[in-house]
């Protein structure tokens, strides 16, 4: 069996290059620096799968004044309807939607901005087929997600505020849209309550949390390679798993989602 679901039909997709000011990129939790040419081959395999996948995939140029600037989902979400611009909490990634603006205005007829004073990152944000999920959390506050779900709504969109658990990142720190029905997702994530009575959940095994930042592409899902139970868990499941490195990024709170933004053209 092999699962799929029109929520990740994709065709397009903008990356960016990482600049040599990755490797003093944000943490939460210092691991050491990653390798400038480890992230730069991570992110090369990164932007083949996409294009293995049936993407055509836009590559930016790299942005040395911001570090983070490689995780493109952060400052901006994109829809086959257009475009919205975000705002970060993050002091030294505040102009990076300012920097990708004029390469969405290129793409999109519509780039709607989201009005200060609130904060939404990207990996806050779960596009499902029910709604449009906004993660409260230390990157994204309520007053930007309240913002976030008038724009949403102008584009056609349902978006709805959900908590995010107390030491999580991002809300897709902890899970994945696998398809409409199903999410990978962590056993902290999944103990919230959040999907109950939303999606089915298929829960990471114990030791291998990070593994919930997937990412599925129309008929694939792209999972970091050292996660095997992950993998053969979603095997069993009758996903078809494309392993990825990932070790350099994830020394700079990295998955696998927040390095592109995926839509399908009109």
């Amino acid at each position: 069996m092999n699962r799929t679901g029109p929520v990740t039909c994709f065709d397009r997709a903008i990356v960016r290059a990482p600049a040599p000011s990755v490797v003093g990129g944000l943490r939460a939790i210092d691991r050491g620096d990653p390798s400038f040419a480890g992230v730069v081959a991570e992110h090369q395999a990164y932007v083949a799968a996409l294009g293995d996948a049936g993407l055509k995939v836009t590559v930016l140029p790299p942005l040395e004044a911001f570090p983070d600037s490689l995780f493109v989902e952060d400052p901006a979400l994109v829809f086959s309807e257009g475009a919205i611009l975000l705002r970060s909490a993050a002091t030294s990634r505040a102009d990076e939607a300012a920097a990708i603006a004029p390469f969405l205005r290129a793409e999109f007829d519509r780039v709607l901005e989201l009005p200060g004073p609130g904060f939404v990152d990207g990996g806050d944000v779960l596009v499902t087929a029910g709604a449009v999920l906004v993660g409260l959390s230390s990157r994204t506050d309520r007053v930007g997600a309240e913002a976030l779900c008038t724009l949403l709504a102008r584009l056609g969109y349902h978006g709805e505020i959900v908590a995010t658990p107390a030491g999580v990142l991002h809300l897709k720190t902890d899970c994945a849209l696998l398809d409409d029905e199903t999410v990978l997702t962590t056993r902290r994530l999944a103990a919230s309550g959040l999907f109950r009575g939303r999606l089915r959940e298929l829960v990471t095994p114990q030791g291998e949390e990070a593994a919930a930042n997937a990412l599925r592409l129309n008929e694939v899902v792209l999972l970091g390679r050292d996660f095997t139970r992950t993998a053969e868990m979603l095997a069993a499941a009758g996903y078809s798993i494309v392993p990825m490195p990932t070790a350099e990024i994830s020394r700079i709170d990295a998955g696998l989602s927040c390095l592109s933004l995926r839509w399908r053209g009109t």
